[in-house]
């Protein structure tokens, strides 16, 4: 099932709950999360995981998003790992961040209470048009670039481009180590970092690729995700094909001849 050289990676959802969910990792968690949101370590002294536990019912879903909640010293934080391709996934960011941010506020309480809540999405695919791997979102006005609200921002971490830029070790030693699938990736992460809970994750990596049952698991979410990907891709053609037909039925309607279309669609 697995070549020697081969790894459980970080960045299936039920390895990377397994790193991140675990009470037993808010060192990993608090390294992680100053490193992606550049803030200082040390000034984070509070981490609550929200959501820690992956429920059965969640393996046995195609189509299955993870996030990790947490509160970091008062500030609501979302770390969301997608593997697989989804459209409209800007928009539906935007909808969890709200429900996220809105959720918080109880009956009677006043809206400055609402805490600054924040989206880390990392991907692995392309979502912008743009070298950089990271892109940060707030909301601001237009010409005076006076920013609204310090309670609103969403990151987007796009690992396909983490080669593209160099600017920040730290946060591109991370990146490297979610994006690795191979004993040799965890190698070369481990010769270079200078962060030690990366080199504690590569161990705890290590660990979990020797364990079969870990193995089984993962082998049954990769499975998943590909069923996710073949039906998703097998609507959009269907989408196309279906588009394509009936552009095809509105030329004739206009008067183009069989010679034409087939110019254009060789059909």
């Amino acid at each position: 099932m697995y070549r020697d050289n081969s790894i459980v990676k970080l960045k299936l959802d039920v390895i990377f709950k397994r790193v991140f969910g675990s009470e037993e990792n808010k060192d990993i968690i608090a390294a992680f999360i100053s490193a992606m949101l550049e803030i200082p370590r040390d000034s984070i002294e509070e981490i609550y995981i929200s959501n820690v536990e992956l429920a059965p019912e969640y393996l046995e879903q195609k189509f299955s998003r993870l996030d990790l909640r947490l509160e970091i010293d008062g500030r609501l934080v979302n770390v969301e790992m997608q593997v697989n391709y989804e459209p409209d996934f800007q928009e539906r960011t935007l909808f969890y961040w709200s429900k996220l941010f809105s959720d918080e506020l109880k009956a009677g309480e006043e809206y400055g209470e609402l805490k600054r809540t924040v989206c880390i999405n990392i991907i692995n695919f392309n979502l912008f048009d743009c070298e950089d791997y990271h892109s940060q979102f707030k909301v601001m006005e237009r010409d005076r670039h006076e920013v609204l609200s310090d309670k609103f921002a969403i990151h987007f971490f796009e690992l396909k481009k983490k080669n593209n830029v160099r600017k920040n070790a730290p946060m591109e030693d991370w990146l490297r180590l979610i994006d690795a699938e191979t004993e040799d990736d965890l190698m070369a992460i481990q010769r270079t970092t200078q962060i030690p809970e990366v080199k504690k994750t590569i161990v705890k990596l290590r660990h979990l690729s020797a364990d079969e049952q870990v193995r089984q698991e993962v082998y049954y979410r990769e499975k998943r995700l590909h069923d996710e990907a073949t039906a998703l891709g097998h609507a959009r053609r269907e989408g196309i094909a279906e588009e394509r037909k009936k552009t095809i039925a509105r030329m004739r309607e206009l008067g183009f001849d069989d010679e034409q279309i087939k110019s254009i669609y060789g059909e």
